[in-house]
């Protein structure tokens, strides 16, 4: 068997650093409205990023699933968009440093490339792994961003209030290595950002400001949304037309919204997900594993395309 610390190629002289938090998305099972992309892009856009070490995607990449972007021009071929995955070193907008787990999702070898993982947490001493990614939910794009969260142990959670019970579905390598990393005592916090079912093929930019206000909020990190909250007015007016030319658009809108509002008065106070005490009105496990098949079978008819 071979050394899963092989999957990684450590970059000369790597950064010393205190206690980092670790932010995780891996590009490859769900993602809707594009909240995780569209943040990860506003990272890269905003901060310097210093590859810190990466990974052997040959390895681990089946080509012919995701065959990467190659550019032919007249006669000739000019450009390929290899595929990548690695961890990289930010800093904040305050200068606190942190790591970013980035690129695609592993086809192949996901007991080992946890492994490996974990190795650059133990190496780094990373004191907490944040992922975020956008699920499809039936609520409203009129109403502020909920999320579902999840920690390897309650702790990391205080006063949330679970709002299902118990869920299959697919799973995936971001949720496997949250799952392996709680087994061996490391602290992981997921955030899962509810997009409007309606736009969870689009890009959704108020998905991408609620993942990173999330993820600030728990780890204190100063992260940029301002880019974002510009295109999300621009995604709202293009929403608002669309809606104003249906009234079965409206109907549908009008119903989510009076749910919503249902659901949030039924909190009683309760943050961080979309909940009541008993559960009363709120979708069930068959709806939402529905939900989560109906968009991932689109998702794939339209990557074939």
């Amino acid at each position: 068997m071979r050394d899963p610390i092989d999957l990684y190629e450590l970059r000369p002289d790597p950064p010393e650093l205190d206690a980092p938090v670790m932010l995780v998305s891996l590009d490859g099972f769900i993602d809707a409205g594009a909240a995780a992309r569209q943040a990860v892009t506003t990272l890269f856009e905003t901060f310097e990023a210093e590859e810190v070490a990466t990974f052997d995607i040959d390895r681990l990449l089946d080509y012919r699933s995701r065959r990467p972007t190659m550019t032919f021009v007249e006669n000739r071929w000019d450009d390929y968009t290899a595929p990548t995955l690695a961890l990289y070193r930010m800093r904040d907008s305050e200068g606190t440093s942190f790591l970013l787990l980035s690129g695609l999702e592993p086809d192949r070898e996901w007991e080992a490339f946890i492994v490996a993982v974990r190795s650059l947490i133990e190496r780094f001493s990373v004191r907490l792994t944040v992922g975020f990614y956008g699920v499809p939910m039936a609520v409203p794009h009129t109403r502020p961003a909920t999320v579902t969260t999840h920690a390897t142990r309650p702790e990391l959670i205080p006063g949330h209030t679970p709002w299902i019970g118990r869920i299959q579905v697919p799973g995936h390598a971001a949720s496997l290595l949250e799952y392996r990393l709680g087994q061996s005592g490391h602290d992981v916090v997921g955030y899962a950002v509810h997009v409007p079912s309606y736009l969870a093929q689009s890009e959704y930019p108020h998905a991408a400001v609620a993942a990173l206000r999330y993820v600030a909020e728990r780890t204190g990190l100063v992260l940029p949304t301002d880019t974002l909250l510009e295109q999300a007015r621009e995604t709202d007016a293009e929403i608002e037309q669309q809606v104003a030319a249906s009234e079965e658009i409206q109907r549908v809108v009008r119903s989510l919204e009076q749910q919503y509002d249902d659901f949030m008065t039924a909190r009683e106070g309760l943050s961080g997900s979309l909940a009541s005490e008993d559960g009363a009105g709120l979708p069930t496990a068959e709806e939402l594993g529905a939900e989560l098949e109906r968009y991932l079978a689109e998702r794939d008819r339209g990557s074939e395309g």
